[in-house]
């Protein structure tokens, strides 16, 4: 690509993350060029460019297999909506494009004809120190682009980076906050999302809460600080917003379901907390605290812009979090437990629960040497042989339906409704009696309780 670039006199530098990540020995997942030719001389010299972004002097290359994001040397000049440069000028030189960019480590470029680096920030040597550091003032650059402060977290904790001081005590400044509040939400979403899916989100996401930008866009998260929740029984070691960003950690770093299930599934505990003395001991319980929980998760993933399908799964996980299996339950209270749990979400059930015990005391939870694990264990055990069986676990498994009902002179409505009902909880618990005959006769007997009740 370079040789294209040359052979029409033009320069060409790999720029940005592929050079930061190359410096690094990570392997480089998105490739930028920067160049002195404008985005009508790329499209001239290459044969497929696609405009992505011609108005600010970027187009998308198409080049052996890659899509190449190009962008012409440039300086931006203001930012009044806080996203985009008012007007882009373009530069004569790569060393003014590195002026313009986030953060050193990101302003260093690789001439693509003889391997030289151009790094006028040293940015190098915040590489080898492991630190992000602004370009210039940090004020400054974090007033062009909310957005930069929550990219400064996002690196920190997916570089394992620490954030150089004046750059971290500026994403506290009040001209900054006020400029990131107003990013929208969905890219707000798109960094809360990578920091996730770091290996430790809690270094990210606590490093949110000291800035306040946790509490700019989650709010609901601030009760959640200071929140005991240990008492002599010694379930938990920290507060409630500690136990959910160790419960995050804890839970599998490839399944954004069930690292959200287990970031937000005690959200709810401070609105619900209570404290009781047993023996003059205090001891807090925290009823009902799931369903507050998963109000409060739905209303915060809908404000976040997250697709509805997410929403419903990791609210439906909150939902059911707390289940408590043991050795002593009957078969009957397994088939009621897979009419709760949506069977589908078994494994990403079982997940948030082991990282909900990670999230007690902050350690991994072992399969041989946990109780929990070994209780799941049985659990799935117990669910293959129960859904081997076929067991009835819905309505429309039951032996009648509707229609048979009516036939028995049982009209159609409400009442049909809770005796369908009935009927499923009367097979849940013998699945013996799942035949149409003894059926009827059950429901005739509700029918006749139904009547007599007005």
């Amino acid at each position: 690509m370079n040789d294209i670039f040359t052979a029409h006199g033009f320069e060409a530098y790999l720029v940005g993350g592929a050079v930061r990540d190359s410096l690094l020995k990570k392997k480089a997942m998105d490739w930028d060029i920067a160049t002195n030719a404008t985005p009508q001389q790329v499209m001239e010299i290459f044969h497929k460019v696609i405009p992505t972004g011609i108005a600010h002097g970027t187009v998308t290359v198409h080049f052996l297999g890659h899509q190449i994001e190009t962008t012409t040397y440039r300086t931006d000049i203001g930012y009044s909506d806080g996203r985009h440069p008012d007007h882009v000028a373009y530069a004569a030189t790569i060393e003014e494009d590195l002026s313009r960019r986030d953060f050193t480590m990101n302003a260093i470029a690789v001439n693509l004809t003889n391997g030289a680096l151009v790094d006028p920030f040293d940015g190098q040597t915040d590489i080898q120190n492991g630190l992000i550091r602004s370009v210039r003032d940090p004020v400054e650059r974090f007033s062009e682009d909310g957005l930069r402060p929550i990219r400064a977290l996002r690196f920190a904790s997916q570089l394992g980076f620490k954030i150089e001081q004046h750059t971290f005590e500026a994403i506290s400044d009040f001209r900054v906050k006020n400029r990131t509040a107003g990013i929208s939400m969905e890219r707000f979403r798109d960094e809360f999302i990578k920091i996730l899916q770091t290996a430790k989100p809690s270094a990210g996401l606590r490093l949110m809460e000291q800035t306040g930008i946790l509490h700019l866009f989650i709010p609901e998260f601030s009760p959640c600080r200071g929140c005991t929740q240990g008492d002599v029984r010694g379930f938990h070691d920290f507060d409630v917003l500690d136990h959910c960003l160790y419960a995050c950690d804890g839970a599998p770093a490839e399944n954004l379901i069930v690292r959200l299930s287990a970031l937000f599934h005690d959200i709810g505990k401070p609105s619900v907390k209570k404290s009781t003395h047993l023996d003059n001991k205090e001891l807090f319980t925290f009823y009902n605290h799931e369903t507050v929980s998963a109000e409060l998760t739905e209303k915060i993933l809908v404000r976040l812009k997250f697709p509805n399908s997410t929403v419903s799964a990791v609210t439906h996980l909150v939902q059911n979090h707390m289940f408590h299996y043991e050795p002593a339950w009957t078969d009957a209270a397994v088939r009621r437990f897979l009419v709760r749990v949506k069977q589908e979400c078994l494994d990403d059930l079982f997940d948030l629960r082991i990282a909900d015990v990670y999230g007690m005391h902050n350690a991994p939870v072992r399969l041989h040497d946990s109780e929990v694990c070994r209780n799941l264990c049985e659990l799935k055990d117990r669910i293959a042989k129960v859904t081997e069986e076929a067991a009835v676990l819905s309505v429309k498994d039951l032996a009648v339906n509707g229609k048979d009902l009516m036939e028995a002179g049982i009209p159609a409505g409400k009442k049909m409704g809770f005796i369908l009902h009935g009927l499923l909880e009367a097979v849940l618990d013998d699945p013996a009696q799942n035949t149409k005959e003894t059926l009827i006769q059950i429901a005739a007997a509700l029918y006749g309780q139904l009547q007599s009740e007005g």
